[in-house]
């Protein structure tokens, strides 16, 4: 299928208004790209580190269990010279006490992040949608020299442009119809 565009074009500024458009959105896309990736790169990172938090969490609740058990049976015992073993328990177990809670806490914080993370990235991924479908709608008014597909171009890259300003200014304005959609 071969599609013909006449280098006469019938309206010149409707050729002028779809460059600009696509231009401008070009741009948009390319910079929201970028900022996505490194926000993907950031979520990636938080997501290891609350896993690993939370290995390290369960790993001192474990040490904790079985430095109880080990406290009980000592005193049970009941040996001479076991005090001296029941104080390294009872050390032991005070420290695990202490930091349990606080990996949890540091666990907790980074899921926090990835998912105040994954909002921004659901921002860039509705602009890159908007937009791209823009930059078509774009082409085709220029194929069909229409000025209601370059206003409906407008509107799809209106919306993309607003997700992308949100995503860079971190706004909390999130598509959750639209990631439901297609999440």
């Amino acid at each position: 299928m071969e599609v013909e565009v006449s280098a006469e074009a019938k309206d010149k500024r409707l050729n002028r208004l779809v460059a600009i458009t696509v231009v401008i959105l070009s741009v948009v896309m390319g910079l929201g790209n970028i900022k996505d990736g490194n926000i993907v790169q950031n979520m990636a990172l938080a997501k290891a580190d609350s896993v690993d938090r939370w290995s390290e969490y369960q790993a001192t609740k474990t040490k904790a269990h079985i430095v109880e058990i080990a406290r009980t049976q000592v005193a049970l015992g009941a040996a001479p010279g076991s005090e001296k073993v029941l104080a390294g328990f009872d050390r032991d177990l005070a420290k695990y006490r202490v930091e349990a809670p606080r990996l949890a806490a540091e666990a907790k914080g980074l899921a926090d992040r990835y998912d105040a993370l994954n909002v921004h990235d659901d921002q860039f991924d509705a602009s890159d949608a908007a937009l791209s479908t823009a930059i078509s709608l774009a082409a085709v008014a220029a194929l069909v020299e229409s000025f209601g597909v370059l206003a409906a171009a407008w509107v799809f890259g209106g919306f993309g442009l607003f997700m992308a300003l949100c995503g860079f200014m971190g706004w909390g304005f999130h598509p959750d119809i639209l990631s439901t959609l297609l999440g």
